[in-house]
């Protein structure tokens, strides 16, 4: 009986690597082999944090995107990196395929997280079952997959009217405020974001060509029975929620953790910090592991949180390959003010902070 063997694809953002590396952990206590793969530029951080030690039993792969040195995503082209990250990701998922083969341990399924269509069409050509590893709610999947398919002029006119409710079958009653941003907002026609649309719209496709589409989603039956059952075509699997085992009662301690950070956390006190705020007194702010604001749009934050008077926990990331000159361009304004009244930090363990009782406002890119 041949060994099962997942290839667990990647898209290189830690808000996917999570749920994924959490995914692989998983699959590896059942006895099962994991081959991961990201980016090139994403496999060289995780293996520079400290925790990023790989469990036993997974393997760890790389593909080029083309951006080897990390996507900036102020002066990168995403579209040119999407093309990119397809060509190159495809071919290399095929040499890792054929080697596996060759080695007497053939892949035996493909799962690959959203925004990775093509990653479906290698495992087709190669006659691999695959799944889709959606790391989002089921209802989000939903709201997706009506846009595409004949509610898009009521999402729409739903996004003029703030007020204005929109009934979606097996969903609860929702409004603008409640639809994915690329949807409602001009974030669609952001030339930074306009390669979302046509992306979510082609992973249906993909899903659509398939026999018996598959689809794992971070959730739980208790949590979304109705949206796992909406889209009748796909096979929704709630397989969550993709968080360490310590988060849910479990008796690891050392399951702390993802173990796939892209950034070193910290060394600064944080946690004792919170420890002797109040409860729910906290502003917590994190833009992700892609996103870089602008000068202005930090002293926009800053200012606001000066003004709400509240304590903060704010996540700037260190900038790489910049001088010391223009790192001291880029310091904000009021920092004096700010360091009084809150923290502001390069990374952390984010899990630790959202479950922290002092936490009261999670400010984020992505709901």
């Amino acid at each position: 009986m041949v060994q099962p063997h997942v290839l667990l694809v990647t898209f290189p953002a830690q808000g996917h690597i999570n749920p994924s590396l959490q995914f692989a952990k998983r699959l590896i206590k059942m006895g099962i082999e994991v081959t991961f793969t990201t980016s090139v530029f994403a496999h060289r951080r995780m293996a520079k944090t400290a925790a990023s030690a790989a469990p036993k039993g997974l393997n760890l792969a790389a593909f080029s995107d083309g951006f080897d040195d990390g996507f900036k995503s102020n002066v990168d082209d995403s579209k040119r990196y999407m093309s990119e990250i397809r060509s190159r990701g495809s071919q290399t998922l095929r040499d890792i395929i054929l080697k596996s083969s060759e080695e007497g341990r053939p892949v035996t399924s493909l799962v690959y997280t959203l925004l990775l269509p093509w990653a479906a069409e290698v495992a087709r050509e190669l006659h691999i079952p695959s799944a889709l590893l959606w790391i989002q709610p089921a209802t989000v999947l939903d709201i997706y997959y009506y846009y595409f398919n004949g509610y898009e002029d009521e999402m729409k006119c739903s996004s003029n009217d703030p007020n204005l409710s929109i009934q979606l079958p097996r969903l609860p009653l929702l409004k603008s405020q409640d639809l994915p941003s690329f949807l409602v907002s001009s974030s669609s026609k952001d030339d930074k974001y306009s390669f979302a649309l046509p992306t979510f719209k082609e992973q249906l496709d993909t899903l659509d060509g398939e026999e018996n589409p598959k689809v794992l989603v971070n959730t739980f039956d208790a949590l979304e029975l109705e949206p796992l059952k909406a889209i009748e075509k796909y096979n929704l699997i709630g397989i969550g929620p993709l968080i360490p085992s310590s988060f849910l009662g479990g008796k690891d301690s050392l399951e702390s953790s993802f173990g796939g950070d892209l950034f070193q956390k910290s060394n600064d006190d944080y946690m004792e910090w919170l420890n002797i705020k109040p409860k729910s007194s906290i502003v917590y702010i994190s833009f992700g592991s892609l996103l870089n604001l602008s000068r202005n749009q930090k002293e926009e934050i800053a200012k606001g949180l000066i003004e709400i008077k509240r304590p903060f926990l704010w996540v700037i990331r260190d900038q790489e390959n910049i001088k010391e000159v223009e790192k001291e361009e880029e310091k904000l304004s009021c920092m004096m003010e700010l360091e009084k009244q809150g923290k502001i930090i390069p990374w952390c363990s984010q899990l630790e902070v959202l479950t922290h009782p002092s936490l009261g406002c999670f400010v984020s890119h992505c709901g």
